[in-house]
């Protein structure tokens, strides 16, 4: 299709090929051994795919800050304010294992490349899942990731806190080793010019209350954001493989929460893994995840291969 060819519909599609050509003569601020800090256990992403991917989307991001820079000037201009501009936030959504987090760390990676905006932060939402015991006396421990099993309050006044301009704002912190929050311990971010928040809840909707009435949610604080996107079975192989891989590593560790998973067998660790994937994982993708795809600014469409096949961007 010719790229200026009319397109219906609120997305604009460019296939791998043609977005890659995006990234023009744009410098690769990351080498090999970043990108192997940076990808999450057993995730594939090359060297190609940041170069292909990854860089065109960050020319892009740094294009809707340097915009939403003149619109602040623009509006203390015309209401003859002089208040500071407030961070730039990007939300990251999408299934457990379908490579969000990696998408999340090497956006934070190349964004701060820029001269123009330097300092970025990462938050992760599992920081504000409600504590193993809160959630077991609620008996939601079963459905972890849900979002229920969030303290959704807590989600909200972090990032509308970050949104108004706040010096430091904190968030809790969540060990995936012990499987739970860490009592006491906080991560700071202290007034950075751009924050990706990454999870998988977080472009839900609001919930409409008895009354019709709807309150606000994390989404509605994005300046931009991100699906990760990929066939469900695919995602269901990859969960399958990482939780193999976190068999003969994480798991084996004694203080891991998933310790006793260490010595099953190759085909009763399959086993578990799907069982895992077919009460917890997959449904909380098919009721809670999927259908907030269409809210997300970019979708990145990812093939068996775990590659970007085609990106989706929101028409403006």
């Amino acid at each position: 299709m010719p790229h200026d060819a009319p397109v219906l519909g609120p997305y604009v599609e460019r296939s791998r090929h043609d977005w890659a050509e995006l990234a023009e003569q744009t410098p690769l601020a990351l080498d090999a051994a970043t990108l192997e800090r940076l990808r999450g256990l057993g995730d594939p992403t090359s060297m190609l795919d940041v170069h292909e991917v990854y860089l065109p989307l960050t020319r892009l991001l740094s294009r809707y800050v340097l915009h939403t820079d003149e619109l602040h000037r623009s509006t203390n201009e015309f209401l003859q304010l002089s208040v500071s501009r407030t961070p730039f936030v990007i939300g990251i959504a999408g299934s457990v294992a379908v490579g969000k987090s990696t998408t999340a760390r090497l956006l934070r990676e190349l964004l701060a490349a820029w001269p123009e905006h330097p300092r970025v932060a990462l938050v992760t939402t599992d920081g504000f899942l409600l504590p193993n015991a809160e959630l077991e006396r609620r008996g939601l421990l079963h459905r972890k990731g849900f979002p229920e099993s969030y303290d959704r309050r807590a989600l909200l006044r972090f990032v509308m806190d970050v949104k108004s301009g706040r010096e430091q704002v904190t968030a809790p912190v969540y060990s995936h080793l012990v499987y739970d929050i860490v009592p006491g311990e906080r991560v700071t971010v202290e007034r950075p010019d751009i924050v990706i928040v990454e999870g998988l809840n977080v472009l839900q909707p609001a919930r409409v209350r008895q009354d019709g009435t709807a309150g606000l949610v994390v989404s509605d604080f994005f300046d931009f954001s991100v699906y990760v996107d990929a066939d469900p079975a695919d995602i269901r192989d990859w969960y399958v493989t990482r939780f193999l891989s976190l068999r003969d590593t994480a798991f084996r560790d004694p203080r891991s929460y998933f310790s006793r998973y260490a010595e099953l067998s190759h085909d009763q660790a399959v086993r578990q893994a799907e069982r895992v994937w077919d009460t917890i994982n997959g449904p909380n993708l098919a009721l809670n995840i999927v259908p907030t795809r269409g809210r997300a600014t970019a979708i990145l469409r990812k093939d068996t291969d775990h590659r970007v096949k085609w990106v989706r961007i929101r028409k403006v």
